[in-house]
């Protein structure tokens, strides 16, 4: 799931590039995660990390432009709009974070509840997918086959980033710098019967001043598990239209091809992990059955 949604990997034609399948566990200079409390508890035997530099292309980071003739009351109108179109965000309490085989690959169980997971999912139909296809292995691209959404949305963004996601950074720095917030470009994405996100790396991007994203979020938004219901979401449920999904799990590689993590959709989890230099190699499975619904952003550092 990166950036683009795909990555090329030049005349390899496996799609699989050699550089970004290097892996090492004698790598901690570049990437210093601060020793605290939480890291010592959490994170005993992390392997450390050497983020070298790399060469990602600057994309996906347009910002939000405002017309210098906008006034003050125009631009509230204008963000009144942009959140009304999406659930309403509550702050989290009582987050739990779960990390996977002692890597820097962490879940976040009921992160949205099962509510706001539904309502991106009704926002995201009404506003309509586009099929994302590529070229395939073959021409150096990684296959992939689902549908997407991308709009900007700084409001969402930092909403999403203040209900408690911030918590789970306080103490994570990487060359220095410090996760101040998430990527405004939000990405939805779809997942119906057959269809599936081949192996691939996610790139790190560029955002200007001093700005850098160093983790992918991803938070399903359907799946085999649950958020937090009310009773009337759960009577709702029976009801035999809404197919349960089975498959799309997203699996995680690593230098031997060897699966690292595998990781099943649950409604309302949260799922983060490296991406750039540092990024494991991943795919999303073919979905079986019903529909994986995906959000998508990613962590900036400055």
């Amino acid at each position: 799931m990166s950036t683009q949604s795909w990555l090329p990997y030049g005349p390899n034609p496996t799609g699989i590039s050699p550089g970004h399948l290097k892996y090492t566990r004698n790598m901690a200079s570049s990437l210093d995660l601060v020793s605290s409390s939480f890291y010592r508890a959490m994170v005993p035997r992390l392997p450390s990390l050497n983020l070298q530099t790399d060469q990602t292309r600057k994309r996906n980071s347009i910002p939000v432009k405002v017309a210098k003739t906008t006034t003050m009351a125009e631009r509230k109108k204008e963000d009144s709009k942009k959140k009304s179109k999406w659930p309403k965000i509550n702050p989290k309490t009582d987050l739990q974070i779960n990390l996977l085989k002692e890597t820097h690959l962490f879940r976040v169980p009921n992160f949205f509840t099962s509510a706001e997971s539904k309502g991106f999912v009704q926002a995201a139909e009404l506003m309509g997918f586009t099929r994302q296809g590529s070229l395939g292995p073959t021409r150096g691209e990684a296959f992939r086959d689902n549908d997407r959404i991308s709009v900007d949305d700084p409001v969402l963004a930092q909403t999403i980033w203040e209900s408690g996601l911030n918590k789970f950074f306080t103490d994570i720095k990487i060359r220095g710098k410090v996760a101040v917030g998430l990527n405004p470009n939000i990405r939805f994405y779809r997942y119906k019967t057959g269809q599936r996100f081949g192996r691939h790396i996610d790139e790190s991007v560029e955002l200007g001043d001093g700005r850098r994203t160093y983790y992918t979020l991803l938070i399903y938004l359907s799946g085999g598990g649950s958020g937090q219901k009310t009773k009337t979401e759960m009577s709702s449920q029976k009801d035999a239209s809404v197919e349960p999904l089975v498959g799309g799990e997203t699996v995680f590689y690593g230098p031997r091809r060897g699966v690292v993590a595998e990781v099943a959709p649950a409604e309302g989890m949260a799922l983060l992990h490296l991406h750039g230099d540092n990024c494991m190699l991943h795919e999303a499975r073919n979905v079986a059955k019903g529909v994986k619904y995906v959000f998508r952003s990613d962590v900036i550092f400055a």
